[in-house]
């Protein structure tokens, strides 16, 4: 049986010293529900778990109208969605965290351990590009920001360095006559890995795309950030025609593989079927509306 120490430092300081210590062989516990699995099958070599939930940067969770918002990185699903200053202001997000397993590991979970996990199906990560997040991480060498969609750079890696870690996200205000909505297709209720997921953020002037982010996830190593589809649709009507030049733009930008989930063909011809509906959902909100009204 693997023994394994456990260190639960309280200052990003502290934390930071201890992965210098153990290097390689040191991982953050920002919740456990993706890291603990893949020790125990054998999957990571861990010295120690290195727990953030004792770390105040990392239990931040700061609503500013005009700022935006600031998420701790090992803040759990729940608060976030039991926030109602983060429910009004990020529905997209919100879409997210409440289907990251289910009640009990919502209770763990983080976005930040998601995003560090940087599985190219990581619920949390489209929702974060759309909102055009940033990462605030800190290191031996100080702190530094990188962008969200520039973060994962491959399926289970990323571009942090050694011992560095992730503190928190920074997520802008939303703009006036603004909507986002994330969604994922799984084959049944069971199935909690995507075989496509989408994110849309779009932004309204009158009737018109003032502004969009749009992402996939599930259909390329890593989660996708489709500049291209975004500026296709803006000074244009938000119309269906409009959104399918937008979907158009998914769907050849997708490079999914043949795997148990569903063939090449398949996944790429519902990477713009879930662009559609992301940005279907994403103009609803943006108008004002309720995606669970009937």
């Amino acid at each position: 049986m693997q023994s394994i120490k456990y260190a639960a430092p309280t200052s990003v300081e502290d934390a930071v010293a201890v992965l210098a210590e153990y290097n390689d062989k040191a991982r953050v516990l920002a919740g456990g529900t993706d890291l603990i699995v893949q020790v125990r099958e054998w999957g990571r070599d861990v010295d120690v778990f290195v727990d953030a939930k004792d770390i105040p940067e990392l239990m931040t969770l700061e609503m500013d109208s005009s700022k935006g918002l600031t998420l701790g990185a090992a803040v759990p699903c729940h608060q976030i969605y039991n926030n109602d200053a983060v429910n009004k202001a990020y529905p997209g997000l919100i879409d997210a965290v409440s289907m990251i397993g289910g009640t009990a590991i919502q209770g763990r979970a983080s976005v930040g351990g998601n995003l560090c996990n940087s599985g190219p199906a990581g619920d949390s990560i489209p929702p974060l590009i759309i909102y055009s997040a940033v990462c605030n991480v800190a290191g031996p060498n100080g702190t530094r920001q990188i962008k969200v969609e520039d973060f994962c750079t491959g399926p289970g890696r990323n571009c942090l360095e050694d011992n560095e870690i992730l503190v928190s996200l920074s997520l802008p205000a939303p703009a006036k006559s603004s909507g986002a909505h994330y969604l994922r297709f799984i084959p049944r209720n069971e199935m909690d890995i995507a075989v496509v997921d989408a994110g849309a953020n779009i932004t309204l002037d009158g009737d018109s795309v003032s502004e969009a982010r749009i992402a996939l996830g599930a259909v390329a190593p890593t989660p996708l950030y489709l500049e291209d589809a975004g500026d296709a649709i803006i000074g244009k009507p938000a119309t269906e025609d409009t959104f399918k030049e937008a979907a158009s733009v998914c769907r050849e930008a997708a490079t999914p593989i043949t795997d148990m989930r569903g063939t090449v063909e398949y996944r790429k011809h519902m990477s713009g079927i879930m662009a559609m509906r992301a940005l279907r959902g994403a103009l609803t909100r943006a108008r004002g509306g309720d995606l669970n009204a009937h």
